[in-house]
């Protein structure tokens, strides 16, 4: 509505201005006629008709009267537009200042202004999200600093109480004796191991680790690690089953994606010791190769599965009965499987739970 009106407007002023101008026109030609009468209004219309022509000649004069004051009024609406704008976005930068970031200036087709209007939008995008960011990784260094102590505290408890036993000479015999200093012995380990995982998901969340990309032949990789479970899958009552479809070669580091199936494996059996088979199985899908290592024990709650990878994170609520590990064990495997920029992830229902993992065959270091 406001831009018929402005339409409006312009043609208004410009049909006036440019009559005004035509009749001015008319009275300079006729006061010049008067001026000098030995010119006569015969011989002008004479000189027009056979040189111009009648028609021309109004075309001649009226034209350009029309397009300039066209010209001038379109340019002055123009700048009072863009004054009426500049002046509103210097207003919304202000309530910007008192109703936050997520104020949005309205941008509007007035030239250079409009440009700048989506730029200052883009920008305080930019910065609300930033400034979100700052404060999920101070919550998350909070976060961080809180399950730490946490968990640095429970065998912490365990070793000072153990050997404060046997610094007072609190035991009944050397058997005794033997069990406190194997207890402390045992929580040392987990705390070492605690303290590695830490070290190493620090690093690789700062990517201050490089890999180092061989040719990996997967199917032998995974026999190896699955004979070295060979103890705690007898001690589980667990029997691990392989599938591969045939040859199963990529661009990885060894060392690394040995500790993604390690880690994975070993979730496995923690939480699958109530279905009898851990299943490992490996196929190509395009330039893709996909392994899942599957059990079926407990599953993992719905709302608990977008969660999994997280550091710390346990799913402690439905399986209390189980001892958990260092709760860093699927984190690391996630960042090393994006590091080899491949994707990892858990489904979960009462016959199965799947921890499938996606890597490319070939990687560029």
């Amino acid at each position: 509505m406001r831009t018929s009106l402005r339409v409006i407007a312009w043609l208004f002023w410009t049909a006036l201005t440019s009559l005004i101008a035509f009749l001015l026109f008319v009275l300079l030609a006729k006061s010049v006629l008067l001026t000098y009468p030995s010119i006569s209004a015969n011989m002008i219309l004479k000189w027009i008709y056979y040189h111009v022509g009648y028609p021309a000649a109004y075309y001649y004069v009226a034209v350009p009267i029309v397009l300039l004051f066209s010209i001038y009024f379109f340019r002055r609406e123009m700048r009072r537009r863009e004054r009426k704008y500049l002046d509103q976005l210097i207003e919304e930068v202000h309530l910007v200042e008192h109703l936050g970031f997520d104020h949005k200036i309205p941008v509007r087709p007035v030239g250079q202004l409009g440009q700048l209007a989506s730029d200052i939008n883009r920008m305080l995008e930019r910065l609300k999200i930033s400034i979100e960011e700052e404060r999920r990784a101070e919550q998350t260094k909070n976060e961080l600093i809180t399950n730490v102590s946490h968990d640095l505290r429970t065998p912490l408890t365990t070793i000072t109480g153990y050997l404060g036993l046997v610094e007072q000479d609190r035991y009944r015999d050397e058997v005794e004796l033997r069990y406190y200093m194997n207890m402390a012995y045992e929580e040392s380990i987990r705390l070492k191991k605690l303290l590695e995982d830490l070290f190493e998901y620090t690093r690789l969340r700062n990517r201050g680790i490089r890999l180092v990309y061989n040719k990996i032949n997967l199917v032998e990789m995974l026999h190896q690690i699955v004979s070295q479970f060979g103890w705690q899958l007898h001690e589980s009552g667990m029997e691990a089953r392989l599938a591969f479809d045939g040859q199963l070669t990529l661009s990885a580091d060894g060392d690394k994606l040995r500790r993604v199936f390690e880690n994975l494996i070993t979730n496995a059996i923690r939480y699958g010791q109530d279905g009898r088979y851990l299943d490992i199985r490996a196929r190509w899908e395009e330039e893709t190769v996909i392994t899942e290592i599957i059990n079926y024990g407990e599953p993992i709650p719905q709302q608990d599965l977008p969660h999994l990878f997280e550091r710390f994170y346990r799913v402690e609520k439905s399986r209390a009965k189980h001892t958990g590990g260092s709760g860093i064990g699927l984190a690391i495997a996630k960042n090393i499987v994006e590091l080899h920029h491949g994707e990892i992830r858990a489904e979960s229902d009462e016959e199965r739970t799947v921890f499938i993992v996606r890597l490319p065959q070939n990687n560029i270091s």
